[in-house]
């Protein structure tokens, strides 16, 4: 990489509902994209808690009534990948222009580049994490959960996934997100989804905690949104070699953002699937 592509910005957001977020993302890659800006790094939470789905996924895979009752919102990302229950976690996003070196390659090796910022975090917390290509495994049929099953490079800690990440490549950038859960019980995104019967939600519960866990229980102790955020930065400082310069939305961007999220909370994109 080059002394400038080495330069980052880096945006610490306040917590925002699920149409807000996904419009803040979209708007940073396309100003990366268009060269209006460096690459970003993006750290955020949900308020309130929010199920997002992936692009491809159905909507019938959501339970509405049970995530109105719950005072959950719903949102359809822009990246692929399965539903992923936004609360009590830190999210990142990183957007790159195409011709980015971090970008260059397939989807795969890209994840693993970038996955090597999210491991030297968790290096730092005590987490021994592992990163490995996805093994076929064809005893165990994939459900609308993202965290049931880790994907190429994703991270994982004793076996069980502890990241959750998406790409998407469009508009001259490439946008990467994803989930770090802090606390709390994972299989609570089943109390939002749509099941056939109350046995197969319990299953599904079994599932994800069989195949997944939060921070606190890697590390056997919660650390802070603002701790865990602090370790991500110097995590990609550390591993990527890039230079973190904190930021905030150019009006430009803020428009943009604005414009995008009133899309993003159209039923009509929600339910395009």
């Amino acid at each position: 990489m080059t002394v400038q592509q080495r330069q980052w910005r880096l945006i610490y957001d306040c917590p925002s509902a699920g149409a807000r977020n996904m419009a803040a993302d979209v708007a940073l890659l396309e100003s990366v994209g268009a060269g209006l800006s460096v690459p970003v790094l993006r750290l955020y939470a949900w308020s309130p808690p929010c199920l997002s789905l992936g692009y491809g996924q159905r909507v019938s895979d959501a339970d509405r009534g049970r995530l109105t009752a719950l005072g959950w919102g719903i949102v359809r990302r822009p990246t692929g990948g399965r539903a992923i229950l936004h609360t009590d976690e830190l999210t990142y996003s990183v957007a790159l222009p195409a011709d980015h070196p971090l970008a260059a390659g397939s989807v795969v090796e890209s994840y693993r580049r970038l996955s090597a910022a999210l491991m030297a975090a968790l290096d730092r917390l005590g987490a021994a994490p592992r990163a490995e290509p996805k093994q076929t495994d064809d005893t165990h049929p994939e459900g609308p959960v993202c965290f049931e099953v880790p994907s190429h490079y994703e991270i994982t800690v004793g076996g069980r996934k502890l990241v959750g990440s998406a790409q998407v490549r469009r508009s001259g950038g490439l946008l990467q997100h994803g989930s770090l859960p802090l606390t709390g019980d994972l299989a609570r995104i089943c109390d939002g989804l749509a099941y056939d019967s109350e046995a197969e939600r319990e299953a599904s519960r079994q599932m994800v905690h069989q195949r997944a866990l939060t921070l606190a229980e890697a590390l056997g102790q919660a650390v802070s949104w603002d701790a865990a955020a602090q370790t991500v930065c110097a995590g990609f400082e550390q591993a990527l070699l890039v230079a973190l310069q904190p930021s905030e939305y150019t009006a430009a961007e803020r428009a943009r953002a604005q414009a995008l999220e009133a899309e993003y909370a159209d039923e009509v994109w929600t339910a395009r699937r």
